[in-house]
């Protein structure tokens, strides 16, 4: 290595003393005028504050990126626990234990894609499990990446579930995962990579990439399913509130494999919510 400078030094004799005749004037000159000292260090610390940002925004990407990563792979776990390392091909719902439910008491079962849309106004998709196997309407359904859609209809053997691309009837609680403010998640037609987040104040703070999962609100999906990321937001002028563009998780025309949610508190849940509205009715 020492060989291998002193040889650049020889080769570049001229041009190493010019620079070190540089630097010798550099350092004779500010360090006898405060004004120069003064004018680097204030440059000095603009650099290090430029660079601070840098860093800042580049460690909160990478945060970003391990969470979405982890909300994946809690995804995918939910899936691989339905039959672990065992080969069969009966068909049933298995009880999920994983930290995405937080309490809540969820069954999956996978199913496959038989036919499906996504460049209608309202899409649809056909899995190969139904009544026969347990699956009823109002039934969630996601995807290694993310959610699917909702079980509308079945028959013996089959079930046909509305798509989360789909204008008409379909609402999914989501949140910030950031935050944990909640909204509506929709559709409006067109792109079928992006939905739109709803009802989130202005004053919540948001930015391009931030994570959006279930919120749980429901009984249909279980919380922290992933969902997407922020891929655009401005102020919607008639509501004050928040119109985001979420860029979808799971590219729903890749759909092969899906799981059946199955909400074994639902029951327990629409009881309650219809004395809340029993009462609100009777309140207005």
């Amino acid at each position: 290595m020492l060989s291998f400078v002193w040889r650049f030094l020889e080769r570049n004799s001229l041009g190493t003393f010019f620079v070190f005749l540089q630097l010798v004037s550099v350092v004779l000159i500010f360090s006898r005028n405060s004004m120069q000292r003064s004018f680097v260090a204030a440059h000095a610390s603009a650099f290090n504050a430029f660079m601070s940002g840098y860093i800042d925004e580049g460690a909160s990407y990478f945060r970003l990126k391990q969470v979405n990563e982890d909300l994946t792979a809690q995804n995918k776990m939910l899936m691989q626990q339905l039959y672990g390392k065992k080969k069969t091909t009966e068909a049933k719902f298995v009880h999920v234990d994983n930290t995405l439910t937080e309490g809540q008491s969820y069954s999956v079962m996978d199913a496959e894609i038989i036919q499906n849309s996504i460049n209608r106004n309202n899409n649809y998709f056909t899995i190969n499990r139904g009544r026969k196997q347990g699956v009823e309407p109002k039934m969630g359904v996601i995807a290694p990446q993310g959610i699917a859609g909702i079980v509308i209809n079945t028959t013996d053997n089959y079930a046909l579930v509305q798509s989360v691309l789909s204008t008409n009837n379909i609402k999914v609680n989501a949140a910030l995962k950031k935050s944990d403010y909640f909204g509506t998640l929709s559709w409006e037609g067109g792109d079928a990579r992006v939905m739109k987040l709803s009802d989130i104040p202005k004053y919540v703070p948001i930015k391009v990439g931030d994570t959006v999962v279930t919120d749980g609100k429901s009984s249909i999906f279980p919380k922290g399913v992933m969902i997407g990321r922020v891929a655009g937001y401005e102020v919607d002028t008639k509501t004050g509130y928040w119109d985001i563009s979420v860029e979808l998780s799971q590219k729903m025309g890749q759909l092969q494999k899906v799981f059946i949610v199955k909400n074994l508190k639902k029951i327990e849940l629409e009881e309650i919510q219809e004395v809340l509205e029993t009462a609100e009715k009777e309140n207005d």
